[in-house]
């Protein structure tokens, strides 16, 4: 089995590999710049030579040839780096999409697992620090063998003293590179766990503001962001200070190849050996620097690297999604479940959200029969959200069956099985736009009478009226401009738009007042009306809602309130 840190290098391996294709356009302009820096290097020696009287070489067309080299070698850098921006907008919009895509899987159940801080650190600061790796780190990792192998092949043919000096220099940047780069990801990885805390804390402090104030604790908390604040900077310079490390490797690496190479010509000058030209030596000692470019590069972009191994590991620990089954075969009787109505089981289920402070679920079994309401009564922590949770596909059970019609509810493809139901919790989303537009959410392909027909049903017209445009009035996000009852009467407006078979009801009166809340329960028990329904609820009002009574208690099911069930 792999250790953690294994992991991180294999995912991050993984991620490097799925943008190589994506930044081939980089590597090529890259390497066509190294192939005009050669001949620059080559074109300047020659200069050089005449200058000092070793070389009778036409002056213009060396000091032309080198002018357009330059200005092909700085299109060259402007396309690479164009290419490379894209590379990396490509590799986060891809990783983006499947950490999104994965949250949506594991849904709201997560949040009792994470912080909401955490989570959108991972979806934005996380995935954003990926960005070095996606558009630096991988052209120049390829660029950084490509190049070094073109400038080796020019120097051996030059001279071999002169490839030979290089290939050993350029071995041993790799080598101190790594040595430094182990301190550097330890480092970056503490540094983005830190980020993670202060996010976290921050956006506590700032929801509980107001009990913060009246509790007098302002300043404390105050204090308390500051020292988190200074530990992110203690640890965000700790980075700075090991990611010079392997910049002082290269400096040394390309200072002495050129000592080696300085010596060497210079002592066969001193001593009259021929051999080698003044052109010649000139030019060997101009490709240590266009030798070492490349890797400096690398070298810059391998903090990069570091970088996102420590963002990475948020990443990669993040909960896999539940593994659905095939759903080749079910699915046919799945298309007729809705003109037969929906019977719901749960048989010796078995569920715990954190396996030290014992199970949610023990044991529970229970039938709710097609077209039948089911009341969940209970304290707090019996389960009965958790149940809710568990219809709606976002935990499983860790033994026992939850089944539709005698289907296992997991067999049924999401789709088909969020087209069976409709849910009402106790604060409904209400997006920033018209209320017309929220209720068709719910069925984006209704018609307007639709709409209009399920606002009536759930008496959102009787206050839409009293509003400038009515069902195409704005209102803001999270509900801005609405009651508590209004926008619980919109979600019940979504539910009789859905149509769905099954209703599922967390909570739907909390934070009412009872007036609003006899309402909202009229409305619901319209809604309910030839529906399979559970209602897990606290509230007195709501237990007088027509249907069989279940108390559980520990995770278990106790007796039928009204006739005794198992």
């Amino acid at each position: 089995m792999k250790n953690p840190e294994q992991n991180i290098a294999a995912w991050t391996r993984a991620q490097a590999k799925a943008v190589r294709k994506v930044a081939l356009p980089a590597v090529a302009f890259g390497l066509a710049s190294v192939a005009a820096a050669t001949g620059q290097a080559w074109l300047m020696a020659r200069v050089l030579a005449r200058g000092l009287h070793a070389d009778a070489g036409p002056l213009g067309v060396l000091l032309g040839g080198f002018g357009l080299l330059a200005l092909l070698r700085a299109a060259l850098g402007v396309a690479a780096d164009n290419a490379a921006v894209s590379a990396g907008i490509a590799g986060r919009r891809r990783l983006r999409h499947q950490v999104l895509h994965r949250l949506l899987a594991l849904g709201p159940a997560l949040g009792r697992q994470r912080h909401s801080g955490e989570l959108t650190a991972v979806l934005t600061d996380q995935v954003e620090a990926m960005e070095g790796l996606f558009a630096r780190w991988v052209p120049a990792a390829m660029l950084a063998v490509m190049g070094p192998a073109l400038v080796l092949l020019v120097a051996f043919w030059t001279d071999p003293w002169a490839g030979g000096t290089l290939l050993g220099a350029g071995l041993f940047v790799p080598v101190g590179m790594a040595l430094s780069g182990i301190g550097a990801a330890v480092a970056s990885r503490r540094q983005f766990v830190a980020l993670a805390r202060l996010q976290a804390r921050f956006l506590d402090r700032v929801r509980g503001i107001a009990t913060i104030v009246l509790a007098g604790r302002a300043e404390h908390e105050a204090e308390a962001l500051a020292a988190a604040a200074d530990e992110l900077r203690r640890r965000t310079m700790r980075v700075l200070r090991v990611a010079f490390l392997s910049s002082s490797v290269l400096d040394l690496a390309l200072a002495g190849a050129l000592v080696v190479l300085a010596l060497h010509y210079g002592a066969a000058a001193l001593a009259g050996r021929g051999g080698v030209s003044l052109s010649t030596s000139l030019f060997a000692l101009l490709l240590v620097p266009e030798f070492f470019a490349p890797l400096r590069a690398y070298a810059a972009a391998y903090q990069d690297r570091l970088h996102a191994t420590g963002a990475a590991a948020a990443l990669v620990n993040l909960p896999e999604p539940p593994q659905e089954a095939s759903h080749a075969g079910p699915q046919p009787a799945i298309r007729t479940i809705s003109a037969h109505g929906v019977s719901i089981a749960f048989e010796n289920v078995h569920f715990a959200w954190d396996k030290t402070r014992g199970p949610v679920l023990n044991g529970l079994s229970f039938r709710v029969p097609a077209g039948e309401t089911l009341i969940l009564i209970g304290p707090s922590g019996a389960g009965k959200s958790t149940v809710i949770e568990m219809l709606l596909g976002f935990i499983r059970p860790d033994s026992g069956r939850v089944s539709l019609n005698g289907l296992d509810l997991f067999s049924i493809a999401p789709e088909a099985r969020m087209r069976l139901m409709a849910w009402i919790g106790q604060q409904p989303m209400i997006f920033a736009g018209s209320l017309r537009e929220n209720i068709r959410f719910a069925r984006p392909e209704a018609t307007d009478a639709e709409v209009a027909e399920a606002a009536r049903a759930a008496r959102v017209d009787a206050f839409a009226a009293s509003l400038p445009r009515g069902l195409d009035t704005e209102v803001g996000e999270g509900g801005y401009g609405l009651s508590g009852g209004q926008a619980q009467r919109v979600a019940i407006a979504r539910a009789f738009l859905k149509n769905a078979p099954v209703l599922l009801l967390d909570e739907p009166t909390a934070h009412l007042d009872p007036a609003t809340e006899a309402e909202v329960l009229e409305s619901l028990r319209r809604l309910a009306a030839g529906r399979t329904v559970i209602l897990a609820s606290h509230s007195a009002a709501a237990h007088a809602f027509p249907g069989r009574r279940l108390e559980l208690h520990g995770g278990r099911a106790l007796a039928d309130a009204a006739r005794g069930v198992a």
